[in-house]
């Protein structure tokens, strides 16, 4: 009998263990809204979760230090007027959290420096352009205050979160409900997952199809899809029978179709073409050559089935380690595998489990993990009344700096303004090292330019009927008049100049 050769890994004794008892978060009412969100935050500073709120919505920011049991009285961010759906914490600036709610709004919100000490009802920004429930948030990894959102109404909005603008608007290429929408590495491109069972690559700022896979999971229930390593697609789902599953794509093999006009009709007939068709040599040619790209993503370079549990797989990529942990909401377990180029690509580690099942789950940036201890991920698991620390070891017996286990990762500073990105500037994430452990910079003051913003909240708008705000107003208007006629004139003297 052949002996069963066990793959090398330096990530395949890597366990789970949840926290002692007085390091959880304990008497946190969690909301009990059936949404397939996270609903949980987490960065350096803070731990957010989405509470049980009477007369609206409401979510809790405690600073993470603040352990043991929450005081029912601890003051909340209740700012909307509908149940909260999705919080998520800006990656660029820690004291910043976004949410998404039942009323249609999105909302920008700053945290002072040790936590709340009254309730926050007045957002920074309110961000209005949806027409039903936002339910999906993600922030821009490398472009500094722009904020992608999703809601029911089948559009995907990405904002400059400092004006308050919707800059593109992508409401034509979801039929129907969309389930997940992330991005790439360097924010190039969009990954969304749709209740059509389409599975569909974007370009943010064109709003147009890159790529596309029909029926990347045949079951009815929702599907979840994250951008991995080399521009890969992950995604989790369920089979027609209800079995969950985990599969891997590459849209890069969709490439593009080249030769001449002939060789590309005689192709199989379910490849899907798209897109411009480039010419290549003489017109009139019998046997022109052409170049036409290509819109199907083929088939999936693994599809594996896990159990028949219910729960949506919720998926979280670590681009450092290439390791991809899976939750499911109701589950008492955490999955992981890890992602290579080899076959079958994605390989089972190991699985954390428990006895309580898990509501919701926040991860823990690469930079707030404890390094003199291996701790490559932290998760934030949300019980009915409480929120629960669990951490992921690399078990080492040296506690020197483990520098396979640590490379440089994606550290806090934007690599482009949101007003370049929009214009076309792609910038790739600053990277920092963990050798020192993560020493958090001065908080960055959040600049608001009110003078773009449209609130039509009847709060802000008795503010701005003020005469001070008004006053204020007119003398902005004024001195952009005088720097625009001083331009003018700049420009008059250089022409004439020429």
């Amino acid at each position: 009998m052949a002996r069963r050769v066990v793959r090398s890994s330096k990530f395949r004794h890597v366990f789970g263990q949840g926290v002692k008892a007085d390091q959880c978060y304990d008497d946190i009412r969690i909301s009990q809204m059936t949404w397939d969100s996270n609903f949980c935050s987490v960065n350096p500073k803070f731990v957010a979760m989405i509470v049980d709120a009477s007369g609206g919505g409401a979510f809790m920011v405690l600073p993470l230090s603040k352990t043991g049991r929450i005081d029912m009285s601890y003051p909340t961010v209740c700012g909307h007027t509908g149940p909260v759906l999705e919080i998520e914490f800006c990656p660029h600036n820690d004291n910043i959290i976004a949410s998404g709610s039942e009323d249609c709004s999105v909302m920008i919100w700053e945290i002072p420096d040790g936590g709340l000490i009254t309730p926050l009802t007045d957002p920074v920004v309110k961000l209005e352009g949806h027409s039903k429930r936002v339910g999906i948030l993600s922030w821009h990894p490398t472009a500094h205050n722009v904020l992608m959102s999703a809601g029911c109404d089948n559009v995907v909005i990405l904002w400059n979160v400092v004006g308050g603008e919707a800059m593109v608007r992508i409401d034509t290429v979801h039929p129907d409900l969309i389930y997940s929408a992330g991005w790439n590495r360097d924010g190039s491109q969009i990954v969304t997952t749709c209740k059509d069972k389409t599975l569909r690559v974007l370009d943010p700022r064109k709003g147009t199809v890159i790529a596309e896979k029909e029926k990347t999971h045949d079951g009815s229930r929702p599907i979840r899809a994250v951008f991995v390593s080399d521009g890969k697609i992950l995604s989790t789902g369920f089979s027609r029978m209800s079995e969950r599953q985990v599969a891997l794509w590459d849209p890069v093999s969709a490439g593009i179709l080249c030769g001449s006009v002939d060789s590309i009709l005689q192709r199989p007939h379910h490849v899907e073409l798209s897109g411009p068709v480039e010419r290549f040599g003489n017109h009139h040619h019998q046997r022109e050559h052409v170049c036409l790209p290509q819109k199907s993503f083929g088939e999936p370079l693994t599809l594996q089935e896990l159990d028949t549990s219910s729960g949506v797989l919720l998926p979280f990529f670590d681009p450092d380690t290439g390791i991809i942990y899976l939750c499911g909401k109701g589950d008492s377990s955490i999955r992981y595998f890890e992602v290579t180029d080899e076959a079958p690509y994605v390989h089972y580690l190991s699985m954390y489990s428990s006895k309580e099942s898990q509501k919701g789950m926040g991860y823990m940036p690469k930079r707030g993990l404890e390094v003199n201890k291996c701790e490559i991920a932290r998760f934030y698991k949300l019980h009915e009344r409480k929120c629960e620390p669990i951490v992921m070891t690399v078990p080492r017996k040296s506690d020197l700096f483990q520098e396979d286990l640590y490379p440089n990762t994606i550290g806090p500073e934007p690599s482009v303004e949101a007003g370049d990105w929009f214009n076309g500037k792609n910038g790739q994430p600053i990277l920092i090292s963990l050798k020192d452990g993560f020493v958090a910079t001065k908080t960055k003051e959040f600049k608001v330019h009110k003078s773009l913003l449209k609130t039509t909240s009847s709060s802000k708008g008795s503010q701005q009927n003020s005469s001070g705000e008004v006053q204020s107003l007119q003398d902005e208007v004024k001195q952009l008049k005088e720097a625009v006629e001083e331009l003018t004139q700049r420009v008059h003297v250089l022409e004439s100049k020429q």
